[in-house]
């Protein structure tokens, strides 16, 4: 009589202990959700940072090459390293088809 209770007992108990089972694994199954939600946010963060990083980069870049660029500089550079000078008018000689 007494193994008859128990698994009446244990029959009862049973619904109990598969919600209880449902729970947990839906609490470890958030637990887990939201550690995958802060690691995600945290690498979109350094992602941003180094777009952020970038952008300035490419204007520094963008200056320098307007610096390096106008045509004052390369007209210096041509007289100073080439020698080139900037033809004069009985210099030019124009041909006519």
């Amino acid at each position: 009589m007494n193994l008859k209770m128990l698994f009446e007992h244990i029959r009862v108990d049973t619904p109990l202990i598969a919600m209880i089972m449902v729970v947990i694994i839906s609490a470890v199954g958030v637990i887990y959700s939201k550690h995958l939600s802060r690691n995600e946010f945290i690498q979109l963060q350094q992602l941003e940072k180094q777009r952020d990083l970038l952008n300035e980069e490419w204007g520094r870049l963008l200056l320098e090459q307007s610096t390096w660029g106008s045509p004052s500089r390369v007209e210096q550079q041509a007289s100073r390293r080439l020698q080139m000078i900037v033809p004069k008018a009985d210099m030019t000689v124009v041909i006519k088809p």
